[in-house]
């Protein structure tokens, strides 16, 4: 197994449509196996494959704290939802550190295959709901920040693209032994660790 690179908003590659998936075999087991890997490491309890730019109708999710239920989603169909919705709280693996409130149908049945081709069918309802309609919209090149207002929006594109400079940065100068920590150039220091970062709220889940 190996970890994918995921992408991030406003990578374009994001917003491309995803296309079923015809053949079932060790390729995508592969693939399923290092999704999961990937979503596990992140951390987060979703993953399509539109996200580590494979734009194939994949999705993984384990919405356990035990991390031992995986459900693997091969070309998803919602056939019904309710009438009633809910709010949620959303992240996503491909917008770091955002969150917001979505509404969404609070249950939907899916008909999905396995990876290994056979068809099933699924009531979702809960966090599960969510995040299955949330990875969907990936596979339809879909990410969840268009839900919000325009002005938000362009703040958090402009937050991450920000943020994306920065990583550049910092990886051009790790050959040198030296850290980025921001902006400001006077900030530079000499180190041989790694970056810390603040592990999310736990009443909020990266999808």
């Amino acid at each position: 197994m190996a970890l994918l690179n995921i992408l991030r908003y406003p990578d374009p590659r994001l917003h491309k449509v995803a296309v079923p998936v015809t053949e079932f075999g060790e390729r995508l087991a592969t693939l399923v196996a290092n999704m999961a890997e990937t979503m596990y490491d992140a951390p987060g309890v979703g993953l399509a494959a539109s996200q580590v730019d494979v734009h194939e109708r994949v999705v993984v999710i384990d919405t356990t704290e035990t991390h031992d239920e995986l459900l693997v989603f091969v070309n998803p169909e919602i056939t019904w939802a309710s009438d009633e919705k809910q709010v949620y709280d959303e992240g996503c693996l491909s917008v770091p550190n955002v969150y917001d409130g979505v509404e969404r149908p609070a249950r939907v049945k899916v008909r999905a295959q396995d990876a290994k081709g056979a068809f099933f069918e699924l009531e979702c309802e809960g966090l599960l709901a969510v995040c299955i309609q949330h990875e969907m919209d990936h596979l339809m090149g879909k990410v969840f920040v268009e839900y919000l207002s325009p002005l938000k929006r362009n703040r958090i594109k402009a937050k991450l693209q920000k943020e994306e400079r920065g990583l550049e940065r910092e990886a051009a100068l790790k050959a040198a032994g030296r850290r980025y920590y921001g902006d400001d150039e006077s900030r530079f220091r000499r180190h041989a660790g790694v970056r810390r970062l603040r592990p999310a709220r736990p009443d909020r889940c990266r999808l």
